[in-house]
């Protein structure tokens, strides 16, 4: 039976002996929570008179917002971009194992795969009740074999974003990666199923997508011809436009900015080198044409393979409001050294490398958000608050998602991570709900 309870009924936890992350500073100070968002004291004491019903001592630990990943392609064995009859529970499972890293909630990332994937893969997000559907049609199908399509909204059943909770980080929406990017830059990507856009630019990404509702990021190329009206389409439709895997000179990429982009792919790798006559894509972090609203952010993975941390250094001076750590975390992340897969292509782990099978090609990480935060920390000499930022408030600017996710201001989502001095996670809650513990 839902509660009676009004929000002003629910207990109040009162977290005490604590350092918050709340405008841009560690404060020594109490956190207030109560029906998943985070209270206002003040209006709590004066308005209300009201009063703590919990109280949790931290033990001088910090407590920050809940770390958000906007690229990552699997983990634990799951692979994203590999759809199956179980794929919903995978993915249920790589959440509940995020918790423990801080990740309250994630963006799941397809790289570039067959048509097929991307028209397959989202039935596996439904809900339980449009899942049975979907298997209540196989069961007759096996029953009686002949030749017949299911309607298609059982086969494309939209993506709710959901919040997280007990069960696992909270679903922002899917990010794909591909495949519409550059050859020459295809890093992990298989290049037969590489696309380039045609006079119908947006008509050729909806025939390989098909529904976007789903979809909160899309990388692409923007040296792509036509790539402009699909830019403009995609960030009408509220979808983030980000730049990867791409050729693109400065020109191109302040183009695409102007057009709606405002996200980099994992900065420096799988993109021009930068030159002195032309930065490529890494001269947006300081270039003029772009306006000042039109803020840019990019993605690094931290994981101290994929970025010197001179790099590092250099892009988070130059730009350090826009850095958003994200692990892009292959599907042999938190398994032991060996042969795995990553959508249509074979991948070898050496220690904390991993390969396209055969080369030398990095082929995502198998780094976890905390080990990026803290490996960001100590790499960049940032101050801590910087470092938990790049994991929280930045992807959620990036996603427009402030007003309730990446901030410990009041009337926030309650989603926070707590942490010892060393950076490590110790507790992270989810709607003020404890969801993992060390």
């Amino acid at each position: 039976m839902p509660s009676n309870k009004s929000v002003s009924d629910e207990p109040i936890t009162q977290f005490i002996n604590c350092r918050i992350l709340r405008h841009h500073k560690l404060q020594r100070e109490d956190l207030w929570v109560r029906g998943g968002k985070i209270l206002d004291p003040e209006k709590l004491f004066f308005d209300e008179e009201g009063f703590a019903d919990y109280r949790i001592d931290c033990e001088n630990r910090i407590i920050a917002p809940g770390f958000i990943d906007v690229q990552i392609n699997g983990g634990y064995g799951i692979d994203f971009s590999q759809a199956s009859d179980d794929y919903s529970l995978g993915i249920a499972m790589v959440a509940k194992k995020l918790l423990q890293h801080g990740v309250t909630s994630f963006c799941p990332t397809i790289v570039t795969s067959p048509p097929a994937i991307y028209q397959q893969v989202p039935m596996h997000y439904s809900h339980i009740h449009t899942w049975f559907i979907v298997m209540s049609w196989a069961s007759v199908l096996r029953i009686f074999p002949f030749s017949f399509s299911p309607p298609l909204s059982f086969v494309l059943p939209q993506i709710r974003v959901q919040n997280g909770g007990p069960d696992g980080a909270g679903i922002l929406g899917v990010h794909l990666e591909g495949p519409f990017i550059s050859k020459e830059k295809k890093g992990a990507h298989p290049p037969q199923f590489i696309r380039s856009f045609n006079i119908g630019a947006i008509a050729d990404l909806l025939e390989i997508y098909g529904q976007l509702d789903n979809v909160t990021m899309v990388t692409l190329a923007p040296e792509l011809p036509n790539s402009g009206p699909v830019i403009q389409e995609l960030a009408r439709r509220g979808i983030i436009v980000s730049l990867g895997h791409s050729v693109a000179n400065l020109s191109q990429a302040e183009a695409a900015v102007l057009q709606g982009s405002t996200f980099i792919t994992h900065l420096f790798n799988a993109m021009l080198p930068f030159h002195h006559r032309d930065p490529g894509i890494v001269g947006l972090l300081t270039s003029e044409k772009v306006p000042a609203q039109n803020r840019i952010f990019y993605g690094m993975i931290a994981d101290g393979i994929h970025t010197h941390p001179a790099a590092l250094r250099i892009a988070h001076r130059a730009h350090p409001k826009g850095l958003v750590l994200v692990t892009d975390a292959v599907p042999a992340m938190g398994l032991p050294a060996g042969c795995h897969s990553l959508g249509q292509q074979e991948i070898h782990i050496d220690g904390l490398h991993a390969y396209v099978a055969g080369t030398t090609t990095l082929s995502g990480s198998i780094a976890t958000m905390d080990m990026c935060v803290r490996h960001f920390r100590d790499a960049s000499g940032c101050s801590e608050e910087a470092a938990l930022e790049a994991a929280s408030l930045h992807p959620a600017e990036l996603l427009n998602l402030t007003h309730c996710k990446g901030t410990l201001d009041y009337g926030s989502d309650a989603d926070f991570v707590v942490l010892d001095e060393s950076f490590t996670v110790r507790e992270t809650y989810i709607a003020g709900q404890q969801v993992w513990k060390k």
